[in-house]
């Protein structure tokens, strides 16, 4: 660390990401665009490392870029007793959200248990015999169109 900050490549270790990650968070805005040394290098102060991990905690929950920087936003702005903007509110959205994509993957898993089961070696073949597993065996025999994998588990 310099007298008046963290250079790029030292933030990016600190943090343990790198070098593009920075830029790219400074053009999306979640990071301000730091000082320059008198030799034009960035220096960022040093508890942008907390925010990057931060960031980068968020992400491994689940939340994009764009609800990040809301709830960093929202973070900067807190408006007192509006609960429907902060943490609390979207993590209980994101839990739902989660739980979901739970009970998508168990589907799959089973089903994907199912056909290993049935001894499915050949996705044409199976899904024309009746006692198919997969999804799909039942559209098949009507004709219809397969589904996204997202519709399958709706």
């Amino acid at each position: 660390m310099t007298g008046s900050g963290l250079r790029s490549g030292q933030l990016a270790d600190a943090a343990g990401v790198n070098q593009q990650t920075l830029r790219y968070y400074e053009r999306r805005g979640l990071l301000d665009s730091p000082q320059r040394s008198p030799g034009g290098h960035r220096l960022y102060p040093a508890e942008t490392v907390t925010l990057l991990r931060i960031i980068k905690t968020a992400q491994r929950l689940g939340f994009t870029l764009n609800e990040v920087a809301d709830l960093l936003d929202a973070g900067r702005h807190q408006h007192r007793g509006r609960s429907d903007t902060g943490l609390q509110a979207r993590a209980r959205d994101k839990l739902i959200e989660v739980e979901q994509r739970l009970t998508d993957l168990t589907v799959i898993r089973d089903t994907l248990r199912d056909a290993i089961s049935a001894g499915c070696d050949d996705l044409v073949a199976c899904a024309e015999r009746s006692c198919c597993p997969l999804p799909f065996a039942a559209l098949a025999e009507r004709g219809t169109t397969v589904p996204t994998p997202a519709e399958t588990l709706t």
